[in-house]
C-alpha cells in the first residue's frame, strides 16, 4: 500500500508540474506576442512620425520668405507627382511584404518592356504598366492571400527610368514631363504655358549632371537665345530648368530638392 500510495502521489506531483508549467509557457507565449505587437506598433508610430516631420517641412508658412515658399511649392510638386506617377518599362521598384523578407520581397527590379513582372508564388507573373505604386500593392496583396495570411505589402518607386524634364517655378503649367524628343529650353518653357506675369527671363536656370554625377547649376541668357545672339540650348534627360523672379534664388531651390527623395527618384544624381 505503502509503494502505491507514493506512486499516486508522484504522479500527483507531475501533474500538477506538468499544469504549472504549461501556464508558465503559456505567459512566456503571451508576453512575447504582446512584446511583438508592440514592436509593430513602435515600428508603425515611427514611420508615421517620419512622414508628418516630411509633411510638416514642406508645408508653406506664413512666416517663409519668398524664395522659402517657392522651394517648397516646387519639392511638394515632385511628391504629388510620384503619387499619381504610372509605371512603365525601365522604371525601377521594389515589392516588400512585411515579414516575408527576403523569401517575397523584390528589391530593385527593373520592369520589362513587356510590363509583366515575375513574383514568387504568382505563377502568371504581376502586370504593372500603367498603374501606380498602390494599385500594384493591391493586386499581389490580393493575389498573396492564397498563400500568406493578411499580407501587408509595400510597392516603392525606386527610380523613374524613362527620360524626363521638368520645367518649375515661375511659368504657367510647371511639371514634369516625358522627354520623347531633342527639346530645346525655349520649347520646354513653351510647353510649360510660357513665363508667367510674376516671372521674368532674365530669371531662368538649369540645374544638369554633370560627368562626376553631380549637378551643376548654369543661368541661362534667354534673352540672348531669343535675340539669335546666342545658340540655343538642348536639354539632356534629368535637365531641371527654373524660371524665377527678383525674389528667387535658385540655390534655396536646389536645398530644398536636395532634403526630399521625390526628385531623386524621377532625375537621380549627385547632388543627393
Amino acid at each position: 500500500m505503502k509503494v502505491v500510495s507514493k506512486i499516486q502521489n508522484i504522479v500527483l506531483i507531475a501533474i500538477v508540474g506538468l499544469f504549472f508549467s504549461n501556464g508558465i509557457f503559456a505567459q512566456k507565449k503571451d508576453v512575447k506576442s504582446e512584446d511583438k505587437r508592440v514592436r509593430i506598433a513602435q515600428v508603425e508610430k515611427k514611420q508615421t512620425a517620419e512622414i508628418t516631420v516630411s509633411d510638416e517641412d514642406l508645408s508653406v508658412k506664413e512666416d517663409d520668405d519668398e524664395e522659402t515658399k517657392e522651394a517648397k511649392k516646387t519639392v511638394s510638386y515632385y511628391s504629388n507627382y510620384l503619387d499619381e506617377y504610372r509605371l512603365g518599362a525601365n522604371d525601377i521598384i521594389s515589392i516588400e511584404v512585411f515579414g516575408q523578407c527576403p523569401d517575397y520581397c523584390v528589391t530593385d527590379k527593373t520592369i520589362p518592356p513587356t510590363a509583366k513582372m515575375s513574383y514568387p508564388l504568382i505563377r502568371e507573373g504581376v502586370f504593372v504598366g500603367g498603374k501606380t505604386v498602390e494599385d500594384v500593392a493591391d493586386d499581389v496583396t490580393k493575389k498573396l492571400e492564397e498563400y500568406i495570411i493578411d499580407p501587408k505589402v509595400t510597392v516603392t518607386l525606386v527610380r523613374a527610368g524613362s527620360a524626363r524634364y521638368s520645367v518649375m517655378g515661375k511659368v504657367n503649367a510647371p511639371g514634369v514631363r516625358i522627354m520623347d524628343r531633342k527639346v530645346s529650353i525655349n520649347e520646354a518653357i513653351l510647353e510649360a504655358g510660357g513665363i508667367s506675369k510674376e516671372g521674368t527671363k532674365k530669371k531662368v536656370f538649369i540645374a544638369r549632371i554633370n560627368s562626376q554625377g553631380f549637378y551643376s547649376t548654369e543661368e541661362i541668357d534667354l534673352i540672348g537665345i531669343e535675340m539669335g545672339k546666342i545658340p540655343t540650348m538642348f536639354l539632356q534627360p534629368g535637365d531641371q530648368v527654373f524660371v524665377g523672379d527678383k525674389g528667387l534664388t535658385f540655390g534655396k531651390v536646389l536645398d530644398y530638392i536636395g532634403k526630399f527623395s521625390a526628385a531623386r527618384v524621377l532625375f537621380g544624381g549627385g547632388l543627393f
